[in-house]
């Protein structure tokens, strides 16, 4: 029987917990101007903040291209092993398209599109990797995380909305008036798309904790096991009472604090937090 191995692209945002369970990540590249690096490996959060203060201009990021797909899977395939492999949803990336042409060429390779972001893929990997621990081969892997894929509950609420109007993802119309009445919109992924939910007014401390409440009273049955809190530079303190307000109602929930990546902290920007868990427990 073949080993599978569970791979990703960096655009799951949990390199240090993917390094303690050896699973290989391939790195998107972001442009910063004429600098181009890879996604956590040349390029950090703190460059695209420097970047962004510096020129007002934000990121770019670039696919993974079938090329670098292929090498990164003929690694482990040349093995003999079998890989199981989720990119940023096809949706906002050609990075599925890319890796499913080279896992043609390979053999053995099942590209899962997670229809998600950031801990939204994260979720996903992790339950594989489970899995893959439970002895499962890869192509039943692959049906059972595509099975479960409509249960991820990703979303997050922006501290700005600069980064999503220079991104083109926001009208400047609707940048201004966020800008002046301080709203904070929620973003919700939703069949591999942002879309944008309820809108706060006020703080970012007072919009992120309605959010979180608001979050938890529409998706009420979180798998406890993986329950991230994923932001990009967040202040500790706010962290922190997000937990809190997660323990209020979970005490048993395992929370786990990431930070966001370069690719979308890009989109993004600073400040932003989301809660995201599996939300199909009985």
């Amino acid at each position: 029987m073949s080993k599978t191995i569970i791979t990703s692209d960096s655009t799951a945002d949990l390199d240090y917990l993917f390094a303690e369970r050896n699973i290989p990540v391939m790195p998107l590249t972001v442009l910063l101007g004429e600098r181009e690096g890879l996604d956590g490996v040349e390029i950090t959060p703190k460059d695209i903040y420097e970047y962004f203060d510096k020129t007002r201009t934000t990121p770019k990021t670039a696919a993974v291209t079938p090329e670098r797909y292929y090498e990164f899977f003929k690694k482990y395939t040349d093995e003999g092993c079998e890989i199981v492999h989720f990119t940023i949803s096809s949706d906002m990336s050609s990075c599925y398209d890319n890796a499913v042409q080279a896992a043609r060429q390979c053999g053995g390779v099942y590209v899962i599109d997670s229809l998600n972001l950031s801990t939204g893929i994260g979720l996903q990997v992790l339950y594989a990797d489970d899995l893959a621990k439970e002895g499962l081969n890869a192509k039943t892997i692959a049906e059972k995380v595509n099975a479960r894929r409509a249960a991820v509950q990703a979303s997050f609420v922006v501290d700005t909305m600069s980064f999503l109007y220079r991104g083109g993802r926001c009208s400047g119309i609707s940048a201004f008036v966020a800008s002046v009445l301080k709203i904070h919109p929620s973003i919700f992924v939703t069949g591999g798309k942002m879309v944008v939910g309820k809108k706060y007014m006020g703080t970012t401390d007072k919009a992120i904790m309605k959010y979180v409440s608001d979050t938890m009273a529409a998706f009420t049955h979180p798998d406890k096991k993986y329950f991230f809190v994923t932001h990009s530079s967040a202040s500790p303190q706010t962290v922190e009472k997000v937990k809190e307000a997660v323990r209020a109602v979970y005490p048993d929930a395992n929370i786990i604090e990431t930070v966001a990546g370069s690719t979308v902290t890009s989109h993004c920007g600073k400040g932003t937090l989301g809660i995201l868990y599996y939300n199909d427990a009985e």
